[in-house]
C-alpha cells in the first residue's frame, strides 16, 4: 500500500470514532450498521509485521458489538486504505493475508484462544482511485477455472466490502450530511478550483451544523490543509486555523485561484485554436514556433490571433 498524504490524512481522520461511525452508517450496507452499538467502539492496533513478506500492516482496526438474535457479539472493523493510483488486482490475496495475520496477532496476544474461538471481522477497503476499481471482491473468484462441485468447498473465501469514493456522484453525497461526505467530495473534485470551491463550501455548512462543531472543524481543518498542501494551492495555510472562523479568508483564496483556473483555461483554449490556425496556414509547426507559443503571454496570443490573417510567413506572424 503506497503511503502518501492520503494515507496519512485518513489514518488521522479514522482514529476518531465518529468518523469510523460515518463511514459505516453512510457507506457501508444498512443491515450491517443496524446491527452495531457505536458506543462501544474501541480502537485497536493495525500495526504488525506480516511474517510471509516481512511486510509492515499499518490499516485501521476498531471493534464495534454487535446484537442479533439477542446475542452480544465484537465484531472488527479491518479498515484497508488503498490510494495507489493502480488497482491492485491481488487484493483478495492480500487482505486474505493480512486478516490470517490479524487473527495470529490476536491469538498471539491472548485477546483470544484457538478454544474459544476467532471473532467475526468486516473487511473494507476504501479506494479513492480515479479509475473504477475492477479487483475482483472475493479471493474464490480468483480460483480459475472454477473448480468441479466436489473442490469448491474446498477452496478459500473471503469477501471484503468495497467502498469506492469517487463513485459516489455530488447527489448521492448530498444525502448523507456529514463530515466524511464532505471529506469525499473535496476528494472528488480533483485538482479544478472550481468544484473545490464549492465541496470546501458545502464542508463548512456541515460543520456549522455538527452539535460537536468545535472538534470536528479541528479534524477537519487539520486534514484539508493537508490536502490543500498537497494540492499546491496558493493559500496561506498558517493563518487557516479554523474552516469555520477563517471561512471568509479561505473562500477569497479559493475565489482567487477558480479567476486564475478560468484565465489559464482561456489561455489554452486560444492556444489550441492559434495552434490550428497557423497549422492549416503554413503547415507543420517547426520546434521554435512551438516554443514561442508555449511561452506567449496572453496579449501576445491575442495580438498573432489576429495577425494570423494577413501574416505570409511565420517569421511575420512572430515578429513581435
Amino acid at each position: 500500500m503506497a503511503s502518501n498524504h492520503h494515507d496519512t490524512g485518513y489514518k488521522e481522520l479514522f482514529s476518531h470514532p465518529e468518523f469510523v461511525q460515518q463511514l459505516i452508517e453512510g457507506f457501508a450496507p444498512s443491515e450491517i450498521a443496524g446491527l452495531m452499538d457505536f458506543s462501544t467502539l474501541k480502537q485497536h492496533s493495525g500495526h504488525y509485521i506480516t511474517p510471509m513478506f516481512e511486510e509492515k500492516i499499518e490499516d485501521v482496526v476498531w471493534s464495534v458489538e454487535v446484537t442479533w438474535e439477542g446475542v452480544k457479539q465484537e465484531v472488527y472493523l479491518y479498515i484497508l486504505l488503498e490510494f495507489q493510483s493502480a488497482i491492485d488486482r491481488t487484493m483478495p490475496l492480500r487482505l486474505m493475508h493480512y486478516v490470517a495475520c490479524f487473527y495470529s496477532e490476536l491469538l498471539k496476544q491472548k485477546v483470544t484462544t484457538p478454544g474459544q474461538g476467532l471473532p467475526p471481522i468486516l473487511p473494507i477497503v476504501l479506494y479513492n482511485g480515479s479509475a473504477p476499481w475492477t479487483a475482483q471482491q472475493d479471493i474464490y473468484a480468483m480460483v480459475q477455472p472454477e473448480p468441479p462441485g466436489f473442490l469448491r468447498v474446498y477452496q478459500p473465501h473471503l469477501r471484503y466490502y468495497l467502498i469506492d469514493e469517487g463513485r459516489y456522484t455530488d447527489e448521492q453525497l448530498g444525502l448523507r450530511q456529514t463530515p466524511l461526505s464532505g471529506v469525499f467530495s473535496v476528494e472528488n473534485a480533483g485538482e479544478s478550483w472550481a468544484a473545490l470551491q464549492q465541496a470546501v463550501d458545502r464542508v463548512v455548512a456541515i460543520i456549522q451544523a455538527d452539535p460537536h462543531k468545535a472538534r470536528t472543524d479541528r479534524i477537519i481543518t487539520r486534514w484539508l490543509k493537508r490536502h490543500l498542501q498537497w494540492l499546491g494551492a496558493e493559500v496561506n495555510l498558517d493563518q487557516l486555523e479554523s474552516l469555520v472562523e477563517d471561512k471568509d479568508m479561505l473562500a477569497e483564496n479559493l475565489e482567487n485561484l477558480v479567476k486564475k483556473e478560468r484565465l489559464e483555461g482561456r489561455q489554452e483554449e486560444a492556444l489550441r485554436i492559434l495552434s490550428k490556425q497557423i497549422g492549416l496556414k503554413f503547415g507543420e509547426l517547426p520546434e521554435w514556433a512551438e516554443q514561442r507559443l508555449e511561452q506567449a503571454t496572453p496579449e501576445q496570443l491575442e495580438d498573432w490571433s489576429s495577425d494570423i490573417l494577413t501574416a505570409n510567413s511565420l517569421d511575420e506572424l512572430f515578429k513581435h
